[in-house]
């Protein structure tokens, strides 16, 4: 008789086996998770309580100052490819700490356009780093337990910090709004530190196929460390196969703005519900990808990227088409468990597709010149970010059903896009096998 060999918790749990020895890493995540979420919300409450500014005029320096920081991570690319994903991730959260000081001084139209500039800047440059710091710390085959650890911790962060900033506004006034900025500041910082002290196992050198190119236009230039000379961005803008990805990931992009600029308006302005619903569902969206996303990665460790990035954006037009549906003018018992029944989905969507669009943006992208790829992924993170509020504000404007609408036509356009990207040819490679280590054949 043979005894089932036990499976370990970490395993059923879907939790990275190196984990233990990257605690630095994962403790500045969640700390710089954390600090986000404590600020998240208030930014122009802040400004608009402490200076004598309009809020209009606190808005118009806060928009003024996301589009001039657009630049930063393509200028960042350059210097993760030189330097590495750690110390620049560590000087950003360093910047951003700055920023968040400076947000006390700050009393006037041009002073919030400064320090709020600082403060994307050093966003734009730690996120665009991330995904780098995920390649310092898996070994083979671990790479998307750590991108669902990593969105696991970064759910819990902005969660437990949203809490602790709404009870800290809510009991403190302007009193608690300083607090609430000084310990965003300390909490950069301290992520910086534990980021400059983190020491991971040097990568191992690039195999050859990896060498040889990670899609159209990678071989100019490979081998160089650096990724400098005639490859560059203009060798990352050749690869067609890489655009497309970052052309498909803008409608995860707007999928992701749901949370911050349509469900509350929604939920008050076309249903007519109370404010604290809007809440509620973005507290069960929290508690839901906490709980489930290092699970469901493990369930889906056996397929490609690709198809766990497509099934996501098929939930997520199955969200959308539920949220579109629902009636103004329904009866709350079929209006409240409908928005409950959307929002699981939602939610579902998120950890469904999240580990495997990450893994392609690595996988997808030449070794030499990551820093450069990673740059050109997050430019379509920050244009859709910028971009998004007026778009579907806009939509809303001629319907509550438009904006749904809009995010279930580009859910599903992404599906054949990402699918596509499985395709070989002799310029464009298969997807290598070690990026999906348990991949069916």
């Amino acid at each position: 008789m043979t005894t089932a060999t036990p499976v370990p918790l970490r395993d059923r749990l879907g939790l990275p086996a190196s984990a233990g020895r990257h605690r630095p890493l994962i403790g500045a995540h969640l700390i710089d998770s954390l600090g986000t979420g404590l600020v998240l919300a208030f930014t122009l409450v802040f400004f608009a309580r402490t200076t004598a500014l309009s809020l209009t005029t606190v808005g118009a320096a806060v928009s003024a100052a996301r589009l001039l920081a657009l630049p930063v991570a393509p200028a960042v690319g350059p210097l993760i490819d030189r330097h590495g994903a750690r110390p620049v991730a560590a000087w950003a959260n360093a910047l951003s700490a700055l920023a968040y000081a400076g947000f006390l001084l700050a009393d006037r139209a041009w002073l919030i356009v400064l320090v709020c500039l600082l403060a994307q800047a050093g966003q734009a440059a730690y996120w665009t780093a991330s995904t780098g710091l995920v390649v310092l710390a898996a070994p083979a085959g671990e790479r998307t337990r750590w991108f669902a650890l990593v969105q696991t911790l970064r759910n819990a962060g902005l969660g437990l910090g949203g809490a602790a900033g709404a009870l800290l506004v809510g009991d403190g006034g302007t009193g608690g709004l300083r607090v609430l900025v000084a310990l965003n500041a300390a909490s950069y910082l301290a992520a910086a530190v534990l980021l400059g002290r983190w020491r991971p196992v040097p990568a191992e050198p690039p195999t050859a196929r990896e060498a040889a190119g990670a899609g159209e236009g990678a071989g100019e230039g490979a081998g160089k460390g650096t990724g400098e000379g005639a490859g560059g961005y203009r060798a990352v803008l050749a690869d067609r196969r890489y655009l497309l990805m970052v052309t498909v990931n803008l409608s995860s992009v707007l999928a992701s703005m749901v949370l911050s600029v349509l469900l509350a308006v929604h939920v008050t302005a076309a249903l007519h519900l109370d404010a604290s619903l809007a809440g509620a569902l973005l507290v069960l969206n929290g508690v839901q990808v906490v709980l489930t996303q290092s699970p469901v990665s493990r369930l889906l460790e056996g397929h490609r990227p690709t198809r766990t990035a497509a099934a996501g954006a098929g939930l997520n037009a199955a969200a959308f088409a539920l949220f579109a549906v629902l009636p103004a003018d329904g009866p709350r018992w079929l209006v409240l468990p409908g928005l409950v029944v959307a929002m699981l989905v939602y939610n579902l969507a998120e950890t469904v597709g999240t580990p495997g669009r990450e893994e392609l943006s690595v996988a997808l992208a030449h070794p030499a010149r990551r820093g450069r790829y990673l740059a050109v992924n997050q430019l379509s993170w920050n244009l859709g970010q910028a971009l998004s509020p007026g778009l579907l504000t806009l939509l809303f404007a001629h319907g509550p059903a438009w904006p749904w609408l809009f995010l279930l036509a580009t859910s599903l356009a992404a599906v054949p896009g990402l699918l596509r990207l499985e395709r070989p040819s002799a310029a464009v490679p298969e997807i290598p096998a070690e990026t999906r280590p348990l991949a069916r054949r």
